[in-house]
């Protein structure tokens, strides 16, 4: 159920459109289903002239507010309006049903406690079968003010309760740190204007780009200022220090010609000024400064810090702060996948990108100084513009799911309801792009097969390596392109046996429905590292064989199940 709460000046500008028939064709057989005592005249169901019921019924629903108005005390906007709306799926609900249900209201938002007989007036009108107005004035019996304080909340709050009372439809409620939708007037707006999007949602993007790009605060405002298509407002306070900021678009104009302009927080509660500062400061010159494995190939870092993130999330590992911190990171790593993977693959990422924008907040603080790795390398393939062809666009969407999932299991575990809802909505969006994305890299790879002899040789490392999944492996389609990993590595100086205990320790193949595809992009990613030399070899063999429970410097699978086993809806490959 949905509750929608509005105010007004005029009980019977209001009273006059429940009850229309007219002008409002949807409205059917309007009647009251509950009033304040149960004996309000009903201009639905009397007898007597309708008009002359209904000006009856706004008499006695102002009667407190005149008195209050004789002693200078009514308040200029004394109407209170909550509709409340059942689902298409909902059972019918009949007029005791919807009695119960105002009255519940009513009493939760502090309109007409219950047991309390000073309480407002009101009235409950049903004009439809699935919703119902309730009908308010705010002045109660005492002539004080009602106390409704954050109404919406509690009346949503128990509308929560009557849903599992009811059995009905569940809505999948928010915690307040969801960025503000676009009002119609600014969706018809954008329509005349030929967008797509209304600018509230082009300056989010527009904005959250510019975060994800920059290194410093002093960055991000250079960059907003350098776009173009839009104007900055940069504000400060009297000491010269930046208080925030507001932008708005070219072509974005009111009614006498001036910009709409919009503050950070208005786009987004993360987009305001000090958390944007709080966020970007907590990276260090030295951590976005790209190491000599980040100039190798930045997308691989970011991988490998992914491929961290779901031991990071699972329960016990880190606090919540710290959590939250990985999951932003994460985010930003879509973002940064959206701006610079190839032209025919970023519309798709930049949908799933920004259905995650909802996953990254939630009442949870965010440590920032977590996630550095991630973070900062982020930052340095969107710097560089790093390409990411068919493989390694695969390698990093691999990841990238398995990280997705992680957030959902974490948001599920605090119960974020809109935070999984949207995670999910990503991951099913990532899931599709990574079916497209990996036949063609993985064919080229199965057609450069090794000799059967080679292959022969890799079955036997995988019976040693992972011997709960080799058959499997084996019998994988993408077999031949993991032996066509392998024997690249052999080529470059690797130990294939070597990178396939590496492979296999560093995430468990329990949730694959593809492992080859999983140990091809591990492998592919291990050996772009520079290849140990033989000294460096011959010590790790040695280290293998005297801890033989423990195959590689990572023994702990970076992707654990928690409780029970991933659902079938959340496996993939």
């Amino acid at each position: 159920m949905i509750a929608k709460i509005t105010g007004g000046k005029s009980t019977a500008g209001l009273i006059r459109y429940l009850y229309d028939t007219k002008r409002a064709t949807d409205h059917h057989d309007p009647h009251l289903v509950a009033s304040w005592d149960g004996f309000a005249p009903d201009p639905g169901r009397s007898t007597d002239d309708p008009d002359t019921t209904r000006k009856q019924l706004v008499a006695d629903l102002d009667l407190h507010v005149k008195q209050a108005e004789r002693l200078g005390r009514a308040p200029e906007r004394h109407m209170w309006h909550c509709s409340i709306r059942a689902a298409t799926t909902d059972r019918h609900l009949t007029d005791d049903d919807w009695a119960d249900i105002a009255r519940r209201v009513v009493a939760a938002t502090g309109i007409a406690p219950a047991g309390d007989p000073d309480g407002c007036r009101w009235v409950a009108v049903r004009h439809a079968d699935d919703h119902i107005h309730i009908a308010a004035t705010t002045v109660r019996a005492d002539l004080r003010p009602a106390r409704h304080w954050n109404d919406y909340l509690t009346a949503d709050r128990e509308l929560a309760k009557i849903e599992k009372e009811y059995g009905l439809f569940q809505v999948v409620r928010g915690d307040r740190t969801a960025a503000k939708r676009p009002t119609r007037a600014e969706e018809e707006k954008a329509r005349r204007n030929g967008h797509a999007k209304a600018p509230r949602e082009q300056l989010r993007e527009t904005v959250r780009d510019a975060v994800t790009v920059s290194r410093s605060s002093e960055e991000f405002l250079h960059l907003l200022t350098h776009t173009d298509g839009i104007q900055v407002d940069v504000k400060h306070f009297p000491s010269g220090d930046i208080r925030g900021y507001t932008v708005a678009l070219d072509d974005d104009t009111n009614h006498v010609g001036e910009p709409v302009w919009f503050s950070g927080s208005e786009l987004a509660p993360d987009l305001s000024f000090p958390k944007i500062k709080n966020s970007l400061d907590s990276l260090t010159p030295q951590s976005t400064a790209p190491s000599v494995e980040h100039r190798s190939n930045p997308w691989h870092q970011a991988t490998a810090a992914l491929e961290r993130l779901p031991y990071h999330l699972a329960e016990g590992n880190a606090d919540d702060e710290a959590a939250q911190a990985h999951i932003n990171a994460l985010g930003e790593a879509l973002t940064a996948a959206s701006l610079t993977a190839p032209a025919h693959r970023r519309a798709q990422l930049r949908d799933a990108s920004t259905a995650f924008e909802r996953a990254v907040r939630s009442r949870t603080q965010t440590d920032h100084h977590h996630a550095r790795a991630l973070r900062s390398t982020v930052r340095v393939i969107l710097r560089d513009r790093a390409p990411a062809d068919g493989a390694v666009l695969g390698m990093f969407l691999d990841a990238a799911i398995l990280a997705v999932i992680a957030s959902i299991r974490w948001h599920q575990h605090h119960h974020h309801n809109q935070q999984v809802a949207a995670a999910h909505h990503t991951l099913t969006g990532l899931q599709a792009l990574y079916e497209e994305t990996v036949p063609a890299p993985l064919a080229a790879l199965a057609h450069q097969r090794p000799p059967q002899t080679v292959a022969d040789s890799h079955c036997a490392y995988l019976r040693q390596a992972v011997p709960a999944h080799a058959q499997q492996v084996i019998d994988d389609p993408a077999f031949d392109a993991l032996t066509t990993a392998l024997a690249q590595a052999g080529d470059a100086g690797h130990d294939p046996s070597q990178l396939l205990r590496y492979a296999a320790d560093q995430r468990a193949l329990d949730d694959a429905d593809s492992p080859a595809r999983v140990l091809t992009w591990r492998i592919q990613r291990l050996a772009a590292r520079p290849a140990p030399s033989p000294r460096a070899r011959a010590a790790q063999t040695r280290s293998s064989a005297m801890s033989p429970g423990t195959t590689g410097p990572t023994a702990t699978p970076l992707f654990r199940t928690h409780g029970t086993e991933p659902t079938r809806q959340m496996r993939r490959r």
